[in-house]
């Protein structure tokens, strides 16, 4: 028997209170993730809830992509999560990025007891990050990926090294002591208690955001003048870049967004395979704080996330569908958090 949507409500419940139905609603639940029985949960089963938090959040920043949604909804078509994307920050020497690991590592903490792995590194040379594709071990067609991002501050100038570790080096660490147990007991087990697992959620799902304390205006803007992809970490942290549908048709999703008046990416990204094809909205823009030189609050526009599309055809070796990425169709991408002309 499948995950029951009973246990799944359970585990959202706690982070997501009177939205969880609709959360669940918008998304296909994976079919190869088996109940574990009523008061257990396995790693792929508490992977599954986390998404459809991760995503139902981003659906609450992103206008453009709560729209593409509520279409999705109207039409009686659910959305297949393809993966999820964040961005992290590695200062120089590994050195920790405030209370957290540095890079990667503050979510490998969370991703690998969870039955994720690595599937593939991807450099991303002009932006001087380099992208790591997780893919989960239980259900790696269905439950969906997490495609997170690396900033390699070293890669920069002395000013962006000062300023980065002025903006991240405040990073508090978000797992709490529950959270910490439960990761604890997947990595061991595979499984844990409902109990266990639901009182673990809000403190996992929330991790995903900004922990830093507010940047200054004057340090945004030294990083914003090397680095789009690093004056978006100041200000939106690791919280969802952006979330993927999965669909059958990339460039017939695009023309008929665009039909609609929304501004899409110019042109769908092809990997050199030829096998995977993506596109995205425009990041729409959200009102951020900073401080200024007396310690002031400021409020600008700057980009928020987005809502991505992708298809992806069989590896004709394999027989599989190919769930790789491509660095050059990520560092396409990657442009629609850049500006409003990108």
């Amino acid at each position: 028997m499948n995950m029951t949507s009973v246990k799944l409500a359970a585990l959202l419940n706690a982070t997501l209170g009177e939205d969880t139905a609709a959360a669940i609603d918008d998304i296909v639940i994976p079919a190869g993730v088996a109940d574990s029985g009523s008061d257990s949960v396995t790693r792929a089963e508490f992977a599954v809830a986390m998404t459809v938090a991760l995503h139902w959040g981003l659906l609450q920043r992103v206008p453009t992509g709560e729209a593409y949604a509520a279409d999705c909804r109207a039409a009686g078509r659910k959305i297949m999560l393809d993966h999820g994307a964040l961005r992290t920050i590695a200062l120089p020497g590994g050195a920790p990025t405030g209370a957290i690991p540095a890079g990667v590592a503050a979510f490998s903490r969370i991703l690998e007891p969870l039955g994720y792995v690595v599937a593939d590194a991807y450099p991303l040379e002009r932006l001087r990050m380099t992208g790591f594709a997780y893919c989960h071990q239980d259900a790696p067609d269905e439950i969906a990926q997490f495609f997170i991002s690396e900033l390699h501050v070293d890669r920069f100038d002395g000013a962006f090294a000062d300023a980065a570790g002025r903006v991240f080096g405040t990073t508090a660490d978000p797992l709490d002591a529950a959270a910490r147990e439960a990761l604890a007991v997947f990595a061991r087990d595979g499984k844990a208690s409902l109990d266990v697992a639901m009182a673990a959620m809000p403190s996992i799902v929330g991790a995903f955001d900004r922990h830093h304390a507010l940047p200054s205006l004057a340090d945004y803007e030294v990083l914003k003048g090397q680095s789009a992809e690093a004056a978006w970490i100041a200000t939106e942290g690791n919280a969802f870049n952006h979330g993927t549908d999965r669909v059958e048709n990339v460039d017939s999703v695009a023309d008929a967004q665009r039909a609609l008046g929304r501004a899409m990416k110019d042109k769908v990204e092809v990997s050199g395979s030829g096998r995977v094809r993506q596109t995205a909205y425009r990041a729409d823009w959200v009102e951020r704080d900073f401080t200024g030189e007396a310690g002031e609050v400021l409020t600008l526009k700057v980009p928020g996330s987005f809502y991505e599309f992708i298809d992806r055809a069989k590896d004709p070796e394999s027989g599989k569908l190919d769930l790789k990425f491509d660095s050059a169709n990520a560092q396409g991408i990657f442009k629609m958090t850049a500006s409003l002309d990108a």
